[in-house]
């Protein structure tokens, strides 16, 4: 599988922070967790599995690879179909899977393990399957990740939660947390059962911990990867830049403060 070349990638991502800038109000990490990166071997390839709540998470996990680990190369499987019908996505790192077939699911292992073999990657994964709230921890795992975990010998897998959440802005605010990091070469010989429950454990437990983050409604305990836009809209806002120049007082875009 062949990188994307850095020339494309550094483009789509002069791309991407604008547009994200402009549909959030700022993209945050849980900064409690970031320490545990600075523990993790580059050369070791990283599997990073998260919850699937929106139609943003592909481009907010491109975002967060060039954040988090700018030295490792971008690859997650997605839908075959989709792929054929977006090109572009493979130039990203993006490969194409057939995941309700036999078939596809042993392509998915075999085009999985190429990229781990690679060394210096991060392969992102949403193994929900499926659109499913942040809060809603019922559905199971699919099984393509456990079975992976048991076909290779050396990785870091790690959990990462997701939610979009409005606090005191019209835009969405991207809360993101990380779980603890798992070796696989210290889980060698167990079953794609024991995989199974200590994946989905640490998945859950961190979209726990992140959902009391978000339900205390705080910014103190993130970092903020992205700031973006402020304000209500053009027309709002220029009623209030005029009332705050009328009336002698700082116009200030944001109504709160959080991530300033």
């Amino acid at each position: 599988m062949r990188p994307t070349a850095p020339w494309f990638l550094d483009g789509f991502h002069r791309f991407l922070r604008p547009y994200l800038r402009r549909h959030f109000h700022a993209i945050a990490i849980e900064s409690g967790r970031r320490p545990h990166l600075a523990d993790i071997d580059p050369a070791v390839p990283m599997i990073i599995y998260a919850n699937h709540p929106s139609w943003w998470d592909p481009l907010i996990a491109h975002f967060l690879n060039r954040s988090l680990f700018p030295g490792r190369q971008f690859h997650a499987p997605i839908d075959a179909e989709a792929l054929e019908q977006y090109r572009v996505f493979e130039k990203l790192g993006f490969y194409g899977v057939r995941l309700s077939s036999k078939s596809g699911a042993a392509a998915f292992l075999r085009r999985s393990v190429e990229v781990i073999d690679q060394g210096n990657t991060a392969l992102w994964l949403t193994p929900e399957g499926r659109f499913a709230d942040a809060r809603d921890h019922q559905a199971e795992l699919m099984p393509g990740l456990a079975h992976l975990c048991t076909r290779i010998d050396s990785a870091i897998v790690l959990p990462l939660a997701l939610e979009y959440v409005f606090w005191e802005e019209r835009l969405p605010v991207c809360l993101v947390s990380l779980g603890l990091p798992i070796r696989v070469d210290q889980h060698r010989g167990d079953s794609k059962t024991d995989w199974s429950v200590r994946l989905t454990v640490r998945l859950r437990d961190t979209q726990t911990r992140l959902a009391d983050l978000a339900i205390a409604r705080s910014a103190d305990p993130f970092d903020n990867l992205l700031r973006g836009t402020r304000g209500s809209g053009m027309a709002y806002d220029t009623f209030r830049r005029a009332k705050a120049w009328l009336t002698g007082q700082s116009y200030k875009a944001g109504h709160g403060d959080q991530f300033e």
